[in-house]
């Protein structure tokens, strides 16, 4: 990788590197020698390591849930705009090992200081959007709840995958983005009471 030359850049060699580590097993040298930056050059540009790791995670999240907003705010009916995401969000994780990773390792370190100004600056405006469709969709149901459990049933299928090549019943289309795509749209179409209209679904 060729010498960092600005914030971007930087935060892009970080990102890989907090993913694999976490944010303990990431110094400031090892994103230095990452960016083929001496250390002082970083602190010119974060102030400290917490401020650069925020910013690699907001930059990380930014520029994937850009296509998932667009999609949650456009003009198809609720349904539509639901099983996109879903199709969407599902290709993205399996095609992004990094930014999965990245966001189990914050779940897993449970810093407050971090996770507040993630749901603040980082995932607030996707969180709030989705909530509207959720409400749209089924009025009945508390809209945060049901917006959590479509996400969290998303990102958990895809990091557990691991674990469910060696559970009972697994195939390996199991692993394919486009099965666990329609199989969490069907769920979610049955348990939203709404008609299935799936392609590729009965």
């Amino acid at each position: 990788m060729a010498r960092c030359n600005n914030q971007e850049e930087i935060l892009s060699a970080a990102i890989p590197l907090f993913s694999a580590s976490g944010y303990a097993g990431v110094s400031m040298r090892d994103i230095a020698r990452a960016c083929h930056l001496n250390v002082g050059s970083l602190y010119h540009h974060f102030r400290d390591k917490q401020h650069l790791h925020l910013a690699a995670i907001q930059q990380a999240f930014t520029d994937r849930s850009a296509p998932l907003l667009e999609i949650l705010d456009g003009t198809e009916p609720p349904l539509q705009r639901l099983t996109h995401m879903i199709d969407l969000f599902c290709h993205l994780l399996s095609k992004d090992q990094t930014f999965s990773r990245l966001i189990q390792r914050e779940l897993l370190d449970a810093d407050e200081v971090r996770l507040k100004f993630l749901a603040d600056h980082v995932f607030g405006k996707f969180s709030n959007t989705l909530n509207s469709l959720c409400r749209e969709l089924n009025p009945q149901f508390d809209p945060a709840l049901l917006a959590n459990s479509i996400i969290g049933m998303i990102i958990y299928l895809f990091q557990s995958a691991p674990l469910r090549k060696n559970l009972f019943g697994f195939r390996e289309e199991h692993e394919q983005p486009e099965i666990i795509s329609q199989h969490l749209q069907q769920l979610l179409c049955q348990g939203l009471n709404q008609p299935t209209s799936i392609r590729g679904i009965a």
